[in-house]
């Protein structure tokens, strides 16, 4: 039997692919990384940045239909997961998520995100190219207590098959 998608469980679904790629890219930023090495500092407010890459893969329906769940590679390896905020918005022929990103590293450390704007191209009624979705460190607990950075992720999202995203950027350690 052959099934069907509406408009509305396709959106629904790319929103959820959206949180997917948000929530990796949390991930990423709260995996295990060097400890930062004792040194001099000139003041107070110094920080210590340190690039971070990998990759996060989620698939929807983990939780509930609007928050996936998975896992991420490389510097901020760990468990991440993505909710989208409310429904996709159809704007100039892209499909716009909003998401709140969950990740918490290897470690245990976690990670905290401003909420993210992932804008993606349709490719069909269930796959969506990344354009564009950065993500904005807060905080954490752990090494990443006090951490701020930015993490760009490009990727697909497929509400059949799941997601995947490569993450590449820095995080700020308060030293």
């Amino acid at each position: 039997m052959k099934s069907t998608i509406t408009f509305g469980g396709a959106l629904i679904r790319v929103m959820l692919v959206a949180l997917a790629v948000f929530v990796p890219a949390m991930a990423l930023f709260s995996g295990p990384s060097p400890a930062p090495k004792a040194a001099p500092r000139s003041t107070a407010s110094e920080r210590h940045c340190l690039p971070v890459g990998g990759t996060v893969m989620t698939n929807f329906g983990a939780i509930d239909a609007n928050t996936t769940m998975g896992i991420a590679t490389g510097d901020l390896r760990g468990a991440v997961s993505g909710t989208l905020l409310g429904p996709p918005q159809l704007v100039s022929g892209t499909v716009v998520f909003h998401v709140q990103h969950h990740w918490v590293t290897e470690s245990g450390d976690m990670l905290t995100f401003d909420p993210a704007v992932a804008t993606t191209a349709p490719i069909s009624q269930t796959l969506f190219a990344v354009i564009t979705y950065p993500v904005h460190v807060t905080g954490g607990t752990g090494k990443f207590a006090g951490a701020t950075g930015d993490i760009t992720n490009i990727g697909e999202v497929d509400l059949i098959a799941g997601t995947v995203f490569r993450y590449s950027g820095q995080v700020c350690f308060a030293e």
